[in-house]
């Protein structure tokens, strides 16, 4: 049996700490049945950013009529805009594989396979058995495909096989409703392609704020058909074209939904029967996500999970951070030595058209357990919104504690949403987490950032919560 001092299950996030590990002189093994760089950089994020902005510049021309500019787009190059996905997420894959090769046999070995637990701490790989007394489960996960009837014998694309289509399919369904549905129908639907997005749930990207869901929904039909709160019940194929049968869950009425392809995206599942957690003893829960305590560690010592194989916050932002605590206590002597996940301010994108940011909690939470103020400001009640041309339907959402004045989410819809909410995220990592900061600095004038400001200035009692407050907040109470 062959010994390391670490085994790193996934070369995603999990690399960094490979890195960190091998640059330490510790022995290290890195298993991954994929191409190097995990999720984001071969399937998810880095490539479908690729794709959406020139998606962004589709939208922006077809709305410049707004702001007095008559636009016309000739053509829409699929093939380039692939083109330059692919070199990019290739060049990045052959530079990792170029230092892993490096530094290959001289303290760091890549194994290209999954590998599977047969024992406590103990792998086999390729017929081969290893060990360590640390490992890092960085596995990551992958699409979850419905059991629909019908589905398979009919085909569908995947958020993967999406990343290698050719030309724009004349129609498409999209089964599912969240950020992945919404970015892919964003997409499609500039590239030409008549889309239709059918959700289960009653929000169309449902782990919003409802006013953003609502609004999202709205925008993006005037562009495409989007049912919510429809379940699909069967798929197949018909007269050259593909169909499923949707029922409106509200009034039990079915549809049948045809068009030249199909999509999934409902969602992701865990990697985790793949590897065999349960052969070392690993805790799993719900549909395989491994367990993890406060410091990133499974119930097994020397066993550390990070990432999507932990199905809480499945960024890969939030990934990096979570390799860093994971590696920090990893190497503590004591538990008073050890970082605690800090899930407070995560903050996450949808790229679609319009953008939408968010970080920590929604009103709906806050409220439970909170008093609360709640500012809301439109784009439009700052100059540099109504000179983009915006119609005062885009927006940002402030929630703040009401006694501390600390920021408990933010919330945005519009262009340069990130830009709009990252600020609030660096302030909820300061030591009071208030608002304040915004308050007593200058805004330049006019810029986007004054719409922030406008929504602190705006704030009101949270929803339910008006007999806690006997007059008007605004920020200078």
């Amino acid at each position: 049996m062959k010994e390391y001092d670490l085994i790193v299950i996934g070369s995603g996030a999990g690399l960094n700490v490979a890195s960190d590990a091998y640059q330490q002189g510790m022995r290290v093994a890195v298993l991954d049945n994929g191409p190097l760089g995990g999720t984001c950089l071969n399937r998810g994020c880095i490539p479908t950013k690729m794709i959406l902005y020139p998606a962004d510049v589709v939208q922006i021309l077809r709305e410049a009529m707004n702001v007095g500019i008559q636009a016309k787009i000739e053509k829409v190059d699929l093939t380039l805009i692939m083109k330059r996905m692919h070199e990019l997420v290739d060049g990045d894959v052959s530079n990792m594989t170029k230092s892993i090769k490096a530094a290959w046999g001289k303290g760091l070995d890549f194994y290209n396979e999954s590998g599977k637990f047969v024992g406590d701490k103990v792998l086999e790989v390729n017929g081969e058995r290893i060990t360590a007394p640390k490992i890092l489960i960085a596995a990551g996960s992958r699409e979850l495909i419905p059991r629909i009837p019908g589905l398979e014998e009919a085909g569908y694309l995947t958020s993967t096989s999406a990343l290698e289509v050719k030309k724009p399919p004349e129609s498409m369904t999209i089964i599912g409703g969240g950020y992945i549905a919404a970015e892919f129908g964003h997409f499609f639907d500039a590239i030409g392609t008549t889309v239709k997005i059918i959700g289960r749930n009653k929000y169309l990207v449902p782990q919003e704020e409802p006013e953003i869901s609502e609004e999202l929904k709205r925008r993006l039909s005037m562009r495409m058909k989007i049912y919510t709160d429809h379940e699909v019940l069967k798929a197949g194929t018909e007269d050259g074209e593909k169909y499923v049968v949707a029922k409106d869950r509200s009034t039990g009425k079915q549809y049948r939904i045809r068009a030249k392809e199909i999509m999934v995206a409902v969602g992701r599942r865990s990697n985790a029967d793949i590897f065999q957690p349960e052969k070392s003893g690993i805790e799993t829960v719900g549909e395989g996500w491994i367990k993890i305590d406060r410091y990133m560690r499974t119930n097994m010592e020397g066993i550390y999970a990070i990432g999507d194989a932990i199905g809480r916050n499945m960024f890969r932002h939030t990934a990096n951070y979570e390799a860093g605590v994971a590696w920090k206590n990893m190497n503590a002597r004591s538990e008073e030595e050890m970082e605690q996940l800090d899930e407070h301010a995560v903050p996450h994108a949808i790229f679609t058209y319009p953008e939408i940011a968010s970080v920590g909690m929604r009103e709906e939470e806050a409220v439970k357990d909170t008093v609360v103020m709640v500012g809301k400001a439109s784009y439009t009640d700052a100059i540099k919104g109504s000179a983009m041309g915006d119609d005062g339907s885009s927006f940002v959402k402030v929630i703040v504690d009401a006694k501390t004045r600390r920021i408990l989410g933010a919330h945005a819809i519009g262009p340069h949403a990130t830009s709009m909410v990252q600020p609030l995220v660096y302030l909820m990592n300061t030591e009071k987490g208030d608002y304040m900061p915004i308050v007593k600095a200058q805004t330049i004038h006019p810029a986007m950032e004054e719409i922030m400001v406008r929504a602190f200035g705006n704030m009101r009692p949270g929803k339910g919560q008006e007999k806690h407050f006997g007059h008007h907040h605004g920020h200078g109470d």
